[in-house]
């Protein structure tokens, strides 16, 4: 068995260790906001946080994720379990709807994750940070404008909050209360 702490919730699986981290979380889990798209790490669809930072899980073996605290799209907003959907929304999220970011939407997951963990580490970036952090995240819609755009937003929506971001649990760990969580692209153009 392999232990894994999945959106603050920990998970014992029996899955082979060599399977990649994201059919893991698709399959077997049942989570599947995360994508799959090219199998090799380039195009960030699968995006996921592992102990806070963003990783592409379709080249991520179970095995290197045992012990480890993963967030998946689901998990991302601190109160996901709220009855208020606009209480329920990670600043990243609410930008994202604010701006209508996405067009087709397959990419979006992956862009949120790797988004939320660049605001987490630098809270008003400038358009050549987000440039630089999103590279790695492709939209075959070619939505960049507004998800710069977004990522700008998601910044004044945090700090007009106080949002932090929680630290990234460890498996074996309770994770903080929701309450305490709440508080405290190349040459794109």
């Amino acid at each position: 068995m392999i232990s894994l702490n999945v959106n603050g919730e920990l998970r014992e699986l029996d899955d082979d260790p060599e399977t990649p981290l994201l059919w893991v979380i698709r399959e077997s889990l049942g989570l599947t906001g995360t994508k799959f798209g090219c199998g090799i790490a380039q195009c960030g669809a699968c995006t996921v946080h592992l102990n806070g930072q963003p990783v592409r899980a379709c080249v991520i073996p179970l095995a290197a994720a045992a012990g480890q605290s993963v967030t998946t799209i689901e998990g991302l907003a601190p109160g996901s379990a709220s009855a208020d959907p606009v209480q329920a929304l990670h600043p990243v999220q609410q930008a994202w709807v604010e701006a209508q970011v996405p067009q087709c939407g397959y990419c979006q997951s992956g862009q949120i994750m790797s988004a939320a963990a660049l605001l987490r580490d630098n809270p008003d970036p400038d358009d050549a940070a987000i440039d630089a952090a999103m590279r790695g995240n492709l939209c075959r819609c070619g939505t960049y404008p507004r998800i710069r755009s977004a990522i700008h937003r998601a910044a004044e929506l945090a700090r007009a909050i106080d949002f932090h971001e929680p630290a990234a649990p460890v498996a074996g760990q309770e994770p903080a209360p929701a309450a305490a969580q709440a508080t405290g692209t190349g040459d794109r153009a």
